[in-house]
C-alpha cells in the first residue's frame, strides 16, 4: 500500500487554510502545500507532485470541481485522488462527487483533531 505524504490543499478562505494547515500538519504529519486559487494550484502541482488533493468545492474563478476536471485532463496528473471540502451538507453533492470518483467529501465546518484520520481512512478505502 503507497503511504499519504503530501497533500495540496486549495481553499480560498484564509481561516480554513490555517485550521487545515495546523489540522495536518501539527496534529498529524502530513507534508502540506496550499494555494488560494485554482490557477494558483495548476502552477504548483508539477512541483508538490502531491499524493493527494484536498479541495474546496465552491470557490470563485475555479470550482474544486472545475480544478479537478483540469487536473484530470493533464496526463501527469491525471490520476491523482481528491478529497472534498464543502460548507453545503447536501446528500445528493457528497454523492455526485463520490460517483465521480472522490475519495471522500468532508463538511464544513470539520473537527481539525480528526481531519487527518478521516483523509487516511479516504486514502486506505482506495488502495487494492
Amino acid at each position: 500500500m503507497t503511504e499519504l505524504k503530501t497533500i495540496l490543499h486549495v481553499d480560498d478562505d484564509e481561516d480554513i487554510l490555517e485550521i487545515t494547515r495546523m489540522a495536518l500538519q501539527l496534529v498529524d504529519t502530513f507534508e502540506l502545500h496550499q494555494c488560494a486559487s485554482g490557477s494558483a494550484a495548476l502552477e504548483a502541482i508539477d512541483a508538490v507532485n502531491p499524493d493527494l488533493l484536498l479541495l474546496d468545492v465552491m470557490m470563485p474563478e475555479m470550482t474544486g470541481p472545475e480544478l479537478w476536471e483540469a487536473v484530470r485532463s493533464r496526463e501527469d496528473s491525471a490520476d491523482i485522488p481528491v478529497v472534498f471540502m464543502t460548507a453545503k451538507a447536501e446528500n445528493t453533492l457528497s454523492a455526485e462527487l463520490r460517483n465521480r470518483g472522490a475519495l471522500e467529501v468532508v463538511t464544513k465546518p470539520f473537527d481539525p483533531m480528526t481531519l487527518g484520520s478521516q483523509i487516511r481512512a479516504a486514502w486506505a478505502a482506495r488502495q487494492p
